[in-house]
């Protein structure tokens, strides 16, 4: 599965872009809220990727931080909601209104969203009022984007290893010095270094 994709922005839409990484052009589906802070096109960009496999199709939707991500897969975890309609709900409202207006039962905000009516509203305060409670318990999801290139991409290897994401992060974070130009390679290996147990 693909977890990132970090390449050079080559084009996008309202709601899709598309990464050029190594050469291979990847159609990525977006929330506004992520949309809307792309660079311009050739710039790099790093962007968490959920994909989603269907039995007609493969498709990947793509956000900056690691709150978007989370409540992205919050979302389409709630009965009648796909993938299609977290990231139409994620567009209608920022994800720190999206959060208060779940934990807050409001019912009026939430029906300002295209697409979400007073049932769908109703339910979705049931199925979340309580794990949105996860966003105030620490930085985890705090709204900072990965850095592009080596950083990203060895976080998101010690993830496919098995390390939760703040490990890696602090792990590749410590390890990690712009002015020295290390490869991906050796930062995992720095990294796998760093979290090794003590003897």
């Amino acid at each position: 599965m693909i977890a990132a994709l970090t390449g050079n922005l080559l084009r996008s839409t309202v709601g899709e872009a598309v990464l050029d990484v190594n050469g291979v052009g990847y159609r990525v589906f977006l929330p506004l809220s992520t949309y809307s802070r792309l660079p311009s096109l050739g710039e790099p960009v790093s962007l968490r990727i959920v994909t989603i496999v269907k039995e007609d199709e493969i498709a990947l939707y793509g956000f900056f931080t690691e709150r978007e991500e989370w409540l992205f897969n919050l979302l389409r975890d709630v009965s009648g909601v796909g993938p299609k309609l977290s990231a139409k709900v994620l567009s209608g409202l920022e994800p720190g209104r999206l959060r208060d207006a779940l934990g807050g039962g409001d019912v009026t905000t939430l029906c300002t969203i295209p697409g979400v009516g007073k049932k769908l509203a109703q339910r979705l305060i049931v199925e979340l009022r309580e794990k949105v409670g996860a966003f105030d318990s620490g930085a985890a999801y705090a709204e900072t984007p990965l850095p592009a290139g080596p950083v990203s991409e060895a976080v998101e290897a010690l993830i496919a290893l098995g390390y939760p994401r703040p490990v890696a992060k602090r792990a590749v974070e410590g390890v990690f010095s712009p002015d020295a130009g290390v490869t991906v390679e050796e930062l995992i290996r720095l990294s796998l270094r760093a979290l090794a147990p003590r003897r």
